[in-house]
């Protein structure tokens, strides 16, 4: 029986990852700010990752109950669509917050918890390798970054006996799905430089979206980083054939195709 500490457990593939490591007999802690929707197996931990102080004593409360970890798995994040010169500066720290800034905080916290050989599972997106949408860039930029910060964590925590694993799942049929729809009508109402475009893009991303797994496949894939002796760098799964084509095309070209697509 191992161990494991999982972020987001509320959410859609957080609280998968949670159950399907129940099933297998592993004792698991959740951490999330909102409340699970029904009776769960995993003891959950209300914290919310922008805040320090609900996070330390979360690590405190793990660490009276489980003396040590197997590993920390990271599925909690936010979804943001907007244009990069409209939107709230606000809004754009929170989503670094969450996404990176988050993941920072728990991993600092928690990694003298990590029992030898450990692993470290992130999940990040489709989207964080590609060159970004237009309106898709702060999501982007955050996954972007993430992986950069898991490459820079592989580096060090190899010495001290961890492994990094990163997830790209495409579309996942969670909450995060129609919150993207909400953020997509948000903008389009919003936005004042881009009307005719956003419209044009709804459509675009009911296409990229249409295409969704559920959470449970990639719970599978999260394990299989677990279970491997030597697991891959990156998991990959539900990738968008659209999106990859288009990310090997000349980036001259990437740029015309859009604006002949979403220009008025």
């Amino acid at each position: 029986m191992a161990k494991y500490l999982v972020t987001g457990a509320s959410g859609g593939m957080g609280s998968a990852v949670c159950r399907a490591l129940c099933r297998e007999g592993h004792q698991v802690w959740g951490v999330d700010r909102a409340a699970c929707p029904e009776d769960v197996s995993w003891k959950l931990i209300r914290a919310d990752m922008t805040r320090p102080e609900e996070l330390e004593a979360a690590f405190s409360l793990v660490s009276k109950e489980a003396g040590e970890l197997n590993g920390l798995i990271h599925t909690a994040g936010v979804y943001d669509l907007n244009s990069l010169v409209e939107m709230p500066e606000a809004d754009f720290l929170r989503d670094f917050n969450v996404n990176l800034f988050g993941m920072f905080r728990v991993n600092r916290l928690f990694l003298p918890l990590l029992a030898k050989n450990s692993r470290i599972v992130i999940v990040s997106s489709e989207l964080a390798p590609l060159h970004p949408l237009p309106f898709t860039g702060v999501y982007a930029v955050t996954k972007a970054a993430v992986e950069k910060y898991a490459d820079a964590l592989r580096m060090e925590v190899q010495l001290l006996g961890h492994r990094v694993a990163v997830i790209r799942p495409g579309a996942v049929d969670t909450p995060l799905l129609p919150a993207s729809t909400r953020c997509l009508d948000a903008f389009c109402e919003n936005t004042r430089l881009y009307p005719c475009n956003a419209e044009k893009f709804r459509r675009i991303v009911g296409r990229v979206e249409a295409r969704h797994v559920p959470p449970d496949k990639v719970a599978g894939l999260i394990l299989k980083a677990l279970k491997a002796k030597r697991p891959r760098l990156t998991y990959s799964i539900n990738l968008n054939p659209l999106l990859r084509i288009m990310n090997r095309m000349p980036r001259r070209l990437q740029l015309r195709i859009i604006r002949g697509i979403l220009k008025s």
